[in-house]
């Protein structure tokens, strides 16, 4: 007869290994810190508040274009004869440009010449009428004091000769308007030889050898080039209505063209408009700017200068003896520099946020006052409309500062501020430890008293 097994041993069997299963999980989690360990603190980046010289900058975008640029149009109308430059030509003053066809023009001198000697035939003829009606005068008027011709006789003679007179004058002024129509038309033949009115380059030729253009007699006339300083080029910027005040005429600039990538240059404000460029005016979209002018002080376009050319060996370095050529029309994107602040306590834009302290209010038990307060405006909600809601804000400007592992939310002041980092006048002292992210922990979640842990990782990363 076999021997039965005993089953009691199996129960004690799974009890102890529910034991150790408890055991093993129970040292994980206190390993890990869920259990038995104290609360994480929030994690956050940080940097150090430094001295740093700060420039306040407007950003604007607008095109290159010449400082001095001339449209020429002709003063008078006909047919191009010659085309003496082509586009790019650089010329002098004087130089010949455009020679419009005269023939009529020439033509029309001929026959003021010819009328202007016959006015000067008939002056020679008003003269000696004058002199035939004088002698007859005297004459008539000693018969007359004689009593041997009567007084209607007299006066006739006296006012042939008033009239005689009058006639020369008239022949003299006859002569004068010939003589003034002569010399408009001899300035009109004149202008048709175009020469340039300055030193430049040709820019936007627009007319060719054979076309007809319009003179400027009774309008705006064909435009047939334009003569422009191309060593003397400015950027053409429109400024927000919101930044216009903060920039002023001789205020430097850092210059960004898209042509030239990775390059700036030096230039300085020239000119700022007084009236206003609206766009989208009376709708949500309306958009008032302001013109400034931006000159290029860097060197650039010396090869269109009109100097002489001159052997320049290969410098070592090329970048340094680089020169820029600008084109009229190209992009830029200027920085003005309106204001600078210098060795003073600055942080990271980002790491200044704004706080309710009215909120902080709430928490806290509320004072006699407040309850007299909290009834006026239960009474103001009872008494008006239901759906009247009074609240009351007190945003503020804070940061956060990290002392013993935690944070310390602080008031401050802040001034100027550049592209990076922003002035504080007030609440933060150099060396002090700033919170500057992440954007959501420091907007929204993280609050006075926070424990924290620094992890600037990926800020060392980025800066390496």
């Amino acid at each position: 007869m076999a021997k039965k097994k005993s089953s009691s041993g199996k129960p004690i069997l799974w009890i102890i290994g529910v034991i150790v299963g408890l055991f093993v999980i129970g040292f994980t989690l206190k390993q890990t810190g869920v259990i038995g360990g104290e609360k994480e603190g929030v994690s956050v980046e940080t940097a150090k508040a430094k001295l740093k010289t700060i420039t306040q900058l407007v950003s604007a975008s607008g095109k290159i274009q010449p400082e001095i640029e001339v449209i020429i149009r002709p003063d008078v109308s006909g047919e191009i004869i010659e085309l003496a430059v082509k586009e790019g030509d650089f010329v002098r003053k004087e130089d010949l440009l455009v020679r419009i066809k005269p023939d009529i023009y020439q033509a029309r001198i001929d026959n003021l010449n010819a009328a202007l000697l016959t006015q000067k035939a008939r002056l020679e003829q008003s003269k000696a009428t004058l002199i035939t009606a004088e002698a007859e005068y005297k004459r008539n008027k000693e018969l007359f004091e004689k009593n041997l011709i009567s007084e209607l006789e007299f006066i006739q003679s006296q006012s042939n000769w008033e009239s005689q007179k009058a006639n020369l004058k008239a022949a003299e002024y006859q002569i004068e308007s010939a003589e003034a129509q002569l010399r408009q038309a001899e300035e009109e033949l004149e202008q048709t030889v175009i020469r340039a009115p300055q030193d430049g380059t040709v820019t936007g030729l627009a007319i060719e050898e054979g076309e007809r253009v319009l003179g400027n007699s009774q309008m705006a006339g064909t435009e047939m080039m334009r003569v422009s300083l191309l060593d003397r080029m400015e950027v053409l910027v429109e400024v927000n209505e919101n930044d216009i005040v903060n920039v002023t005429l001789a205020d430097t600039a850092r210059i960004e063209v898209d042509a030239y990538p990775e390059r700036q240059f030096n230039g300085v404000i020239t000119e700022i408009a007084n009236s206003a460029r609206v766009t989208g005016a009376g709708s949500n979209e309306q958009v008032t700017n302001y013109q400034v002018k931006v000159r290029i002080v860097t060197p650039h376009n010396l090869s269109m200068s009109g100097s002489e050319l001159v052997r320049n060996d290969a410098a070592e370095n090329p970048a340094k003896s680089f020169i820029p050529n600008f084109k009229p029309g190209m992009s830029a994107t200027v920085d003005i520099e309106t204001e600078t602040a210098t060795s003073v306590v600055s942080i990271p834009i980002q790491a200044v946020t704004v706080r309710d302290f009215a909120e902080d209010k709430k928490s806290k038990k509320s004072t006699n006052a407040d309850k007299a307060d909290e009834a006026k405006i239960e009474n103001v909600s009872d008494n008006e409309d239901d759906d009247l809601i009074v609240k009351r804000e007190d945003i503020r400007k804070v940061v956060f500062k990290v002392v013993d592992g935690k944070v310390v939310r602080t008031e401050v002041e802040t001034g100027i501020s550049d592209n990076s980092h922003i002035q504080i006048t007030s609440g933060v002292n150099a060396g002090e430890e700033i919170v500057i992210g992440s954007y959501r922990t420091l907007s929204r979640t993280l609050d006075d008293g926070d424990k924290v842990t620094v992890n600037n990782n990926a800020l060392t990363s980025l800066s390496d």
